[in-house]
């Protein structure tokens, strides 16, 4: 395995999904009513979905570089755990997870990188966010102002340092979601036209590559 090949891959993780996308249960402690209805009502909506799609924007600010970039694309997700993103624009990619494993395909450099998925490593909160709650009242602290929550993990989450979401009142209760991380970077993702329950099928989430993909495998 090659040092620069690791490097690459953890790049990716960290620009992409910084302190951003692994835990399957997001669970704010919260004070403040207010805030902690905000919860519940997230929460319950919740309870009734196993599976949901839509279009995001996704803003990266990165302090080490001093730019800001923006990404669009699709997500799938189907409960508990399988996820697809794909990246659209001049770094097309697909990014798979299924439980313990994300793989990231990068179409243009017509390569793949799989590895474990990790919290703690690579601190993708995020996407497990928009995959489930479980019990939300034991990982965070929160407050509630101007109609968004702000949380602060209670333990060690990769890199996070604070998460603000902003609810919504359509049918998927999560309007946007934006991650601060120990390095100062920040990222925005905005979700658009999140349909529920729609039946998606096994296979959107099996990665199907072609052959002249060469594949750098880290699960091992």
């Amino acid at each position: 395995m090659r040092r620069g090949n690791i490097l690459s891959l953890k790049n990716i993780l960290k620009y992409y999904f910084p302190s951003a996308l692994c835990l399957l249960c997001f669970a704010p402690v919260l004070y403040a009513s207010s805030c902690d209805d905000a919860v519940t009502r997230i929460q319950k909506a919740y309870e009734g979905i196993r599976d949901l799609s839509g279009t995001f924007i996704q803003k990266s600010r990165i302090k080490d570089l001093q730019r800001t970039e923006t990404y669009t694309g699709e997500f799938f997700i189907q409960r508990p755990l399988k996820m697809k993103w794909s990246y659209t624009g001049d770094q097309e990619q697909d990014v798979f997870i299924d439980g313990d494993t994300i793989l990231i395909y990068q179409k243009h450099e017509k390569q793949a990188f799989k590895a474990r998925f990790d919290s703690e490593t690579y601190g993708q909160a995020p996407l497990a966010l928009l995959s489930g709650f479980g019990n939300i009242r034991e990982e965070f602290t929160g407050s509630e102002k101007d109609g968004k929550l702000f949380l602060k993990p209670r333990k060690k989450m990769g890199e996070i340092v604070s998460i603000e979401i902003v609810p919504s009142d359509g049918v998927f209760p999560i309007k946007s979601i934006t991650i601060h991380d120990s390095y100062e970077n920040t990222i925005d993702i905005i979700l658009d036209d999140v349909r529920v329950n729609e039946g998606l099928k096994d296979s959107l989430f099996n990665p199907s590559l072609p052959k002249a993909v060469t594949v750098l495998d880290y699960t091992s």
